[in-house]
């Protein structure tokens, strides 16, 4: 055994003589070193898109989590699940855009056909639509439930002037007050300066839950009280966005304005408790360099913001589409473009995530119109191309 151990040793002696007693160093310099930089931050488009639609005009993410599409084109709703798989649809005359409220109802905006003295009028009008039957749910099972139209649910006298007005949009309201719950604004744009002392037609206006008449909405600003502050107001969002349990309470809203000549065609307008009772005020958005270089309330960065939306989960997002510019853009919650970077990346500038761009290609819009958000999918209705369009940013990506 003696032997054996050292003819063994003399071996491996022999093996490592002219080498260091470890053996020799290995270059290791054909190994390429990982770049740990920040990957880019964007977002990218989901393939394919819902397509089949005639003109989509309008999208909207429900508090029973389904997708509802407004395809003006054929006047229809149209329900689909996350995967674009249709789920029903239904029927609304002249429809454009449809919200629901917490009870499940879809707000549709449409027109109703009449005859007033004579001469025939297509006037703007409010649709409920209950989807819930004993043994069923959905747009299969719909019906109309009440029909609110233009100018009646305020005076019961009619002038020409009044069939020039149009429903913008819909934003409904969530409150833990069972009377306030499911209250909703609807902006309101016209040609006669006021309505028989119920506001001009320039004007957010607020319906309770049973889609009575409530007001036209005021707004305080350090100029005074101002009965007309909206000009040409098209869209509406409310901070009450799905998954149901979480939405938020409260009166706030953002809305969007389409007049030519208003340099800040984006702003949020929050309800205040004063020592003199409530007042609606206008939020200042103050811009911040050092995070980003534009900010929503920044004049005339918008030409034709048509749609907006607000992200339900905790980033509370704003999106903003642009029919003029082919674009959407999205804000943080303080009104700053751009997404915060990765905690532990060293980056302080917000990533610019803004896209678009006339023309047919996945990133490309032709003329869009309405945008959603949900479970981290962003859903842009493209209404030129005649298609949903859907995008996840690249943080989102597990």
């Amino acid at each position: 055994m003696k032997h054996w151990t050292l003819a063994l040793s003399l071996l491996a002696l022999s093996m490592t003589s002219c080498e260091d007693y470890f053996g020799s160093k290995t270059d290791l310099d054909f190994i390429e070193v990982p770049n740990y930089g920040i990957r880019e931050i964007a977002y990218v488009p989901i393939q394919p898109a819902f397509d089949g639609f005639v003109h989509p005009t309008d999208i909207c993410i429900g508090f029973d989590e389904l997708i509802y599409v407004v395809d003006a084109g054929t006047q229809e709703i149209i329900c689909l699940d996350e995967s674009g798989t249709e789920q029903g649809r239904f029927s609304v005359p002249g429809v454009k855009t449809v919200r629901q409220d917490r009870r499940l109802d879809l707000l549709a905006i449409g027109t109703h056909d009449t005859t007033i003295n004579g001469v025939a009028y297509t006037l703007p009008a409010i649709y409920r639509i209950n989807q819930t039957v004993p043994n069923g749910y959905g747009l299969n099972y719909a019906r109309i439930t009440h029909k609110t139209v233009h100018p009646f649910y305020f005076k019961s006298t009619f002038s020409t002037g009044d069939a020039n007005a149009e429903f913008g949009q819909i934003a409904v309201l969530a409150s833990a007050d069972p009377v306030l719950n499911n209250r909703y604004y609807v902006t309101r744009r016209g040609t006669l300066s006021n309505n028989a002392n119920q506001g001009p037609d320039q004007a957010v206006v607020l319906f309770d839950a049973q889609d009575q008449y409530v007001s036209p909405i005021s707004v305080t600003t350090s100029a005074g009280l101002f009965t007309n502050y909206f000009k040409q107001p098209q869209g509406i969002v409310s901070f009450a966005q799905p998954p149901q349990f979480t939405a938020r309470a409260g009166d706030d809203f953002w809305f969007t304005a389409l007049d030519a000549n208003q340099e800040l065609k984006v702003q949020q307008i929050s309800l205040v408790e004063t020592p003199f009772g409530a007042d609606y005020k206008p939020v200042v958005s103050v811009p911040n360099p050092d995070r980003t270089d534009r900010w929503v309330g920044q004049p005339g960065l918008f030409e034709r913001p048509v749609g907006i939306a607000m992200a339900g989960d905790q980033s509370r997002y704003l999106f903003v589409v642009d029919e003029a510019k082919d674009s959407v853009y999205q804000f943080t919650a303080n009104g700053l473009e751009g997404i915060p970077p990765p905690p532990a990346s060293g980056e302080t500038r917000y990533a610019k995530v803004s896209f678009g761009g006339r023309g047919t290609g996945p990133m490309q819009f032709n003329g869009p119109v309405a945008v959603g958000y949900w479970r981290q999918i962003l859903y842009v209705v493209d209404a030129g191309n005649g298609r949903v369009s859907r995008f996840k940013n690249t943080l989102d990506f597990e």
